[in-house]
């Protein structure tokens, strides 16, 4: 007998007529969340009627990393699972904070818009054909054993197993099992993942795409929040999943002065720099043929996407915040001129505080530019030096490492030194 897990059956049964799911669940919740802090396993007793009417039994655990802290979620997401075994996945509301206040510590969204917003992302996603898992969008009936009764906007996520089941893979792969994204990706999936992280304007993944890889977290994480399926053939597809620190979710990120310089786009928009960012990066990644093939399978489904943005079930602000990446991103790809900006190509570019390879270093310790940093076209030219503002795509100057100068204002730096040429032509 094939049994299906509650996410599929739910999404089966329900998508072609109710696109929010209606959920009730019963649990002491003070206690779980209480004694979770301490007993990461602990689990409670629950009842919970689900999108069909249907009651029963359950076992009721907190799920997340950093969501699970009382600093970040008052009521974190949710494990529920069934005497059958099947388990249901939920998002939560996370806590009740107005309006669009993040979190302190990291970013998040604290109340019920974040949720739904989510979901669009994962709709998003599906329609431009990369690999996710699937969600849906929930409405929860929360009772307390006191006669409390809470109702909040939740999202029910597709359960790991069953994601690889439906992709036609044999297992998932623990961070531990792997290695690089070289040896273990399909070269196509690989470049998809990192224009699709960079299209939700998403921070919170790591995957070492390369033995030198040392960007961000990569060089500690080989893979976070990114879910490795291995396929027959041997290869692990990359499956994206975790979107509730975003910037489609959030709206903005609280750490992006300390690695950004708003003036790289003459707009200013720090929705737009976080795309470019992550999009720019890629040209360190990958040749120029696998840049362009997937520029092309990208831009074959713009129109899908922002079909899924305007069918997808949420919030105003929501919609126009997810409009401005998916904005941002079709232009920071659509054209050679916008992709192919100017980066740093040579080694050894020391930015300078003025012209002239005698100027004061800025931030001497920290080094150079590293090659494939994107730098604005040349706002002003003197002898062999040019004034541009640096975009720091590869996050050179991101903590531990500071470097005020860079995030503030432009740098001189040789001619000599950028290029649009990066990748090279082969």
């Amino acid at each position: 007998m094939v049994r299906f897990g509650f996410f599929a059956l739910a999404f089966a049964a329900l998508a072609a007529r109710e696109p929010v799911v209606n959920l009730r669940l019963e649990a002491p919740f003070d206690e779980l969340f209480q004694t979770s802090k301490t007993t990461p396993d602990y689990a409670v007793d629950g009842m919970l009627t689900d999108g069909t009417g249907t009651p029963g039994p359950v076992k009721i655990s907190v799920r997340g990393h950093t969501s699970r802290r009382e600093t970040e979620c008052v009521f974190p997401k949710l494990k529920v699972q069934r005497a059958d075994g099947t388990t249901l996945r939920l998002g939560t509301h996370c806590g009740e904070a107005a309006d669009d206040q993040l979190s302190a510590k990291y970013g998040r969204l604290p109340n019920e818009k974040s949720p739904w917003r989510e979901v669009a992302i994962y709709q998003i996603l599906d329609a431009l054909g990369v690999p996710a898992l699937r969600a849906k969008p929930a409405r929860v009936t929360y009772l307390y054993p006191d006669g409390r009764r809470v109702e909040r906007n939740a999202l029910i996520v597709e359960d790991d197993d069953e994601a690889a089941k439906r992709m036609g893979g044999t297992k998932t792969v623990e961070p531990e099992e792997f290695t690089t994204a070289d040896q273990m990706f399909e070269r196509a999936d690989a470049v998809t993942l990192a224009f699709a992280q960079a299209l939700v304007g998403n921070f919170d993944w790591c995957v070492k795409f390369s033995a030198n890889d040392t960007y961000r977290c990569d060089a500690r994480m080989k893979l976070w929040n990114v879910i490795g399926v291995k396929m027959p053939t041997g290869k692990v597809r990359p499956v994206m999943h975790d979107f509730d620190v975003s910037g489609m979710v959030t709206g903005s990120h609280t750490w992006f002065k300390s690695v950004f310089n708003a003036g790289y786009v003459e707009s200013g928009s720090e929705r737009e720099i976080e795309v470019l960012g992550q999009v720019q990066r890629t040209r360190t990644l990958f040749p120029r043929a696998e840049l362009d093939a997937a520029r092309k399978r990208f831009a074959a489904k713009r129109t899908d996407a922002y079909r899924a943005l305007d069918e997808a079930t949420v919030d105003a602000d929501g919609r126009a915040i997810l409009k401005d990446y998916l904005d941002a991103f079709f232009r920071a790809i659509e054209t050679n001129e916008q992709f192919y900006r100017p980066v740093v190509v040579a080694p050894g570019a020391v930015p300078r505080s003025a012209p002239g390879p005698s100027a004061p270093a800025i931030c001497p310790a920290l080094g150079a530019i590293p090659v494939g940093t994107p730098v604005t076209e040349p706002r002003e030219t003197q002898g062999d030096s040019v004034q541009v503002v640096v975009l720091d795509a590869l996050w050179h100057w991101a903590t531990p490492r500071h470097c005020a100068p860079i995030k503030t204002g432009p740098v001189w730096i040789p001619a000599a030194s950028i290029s649009r040429e990066f990748p090279a032509r082969r």
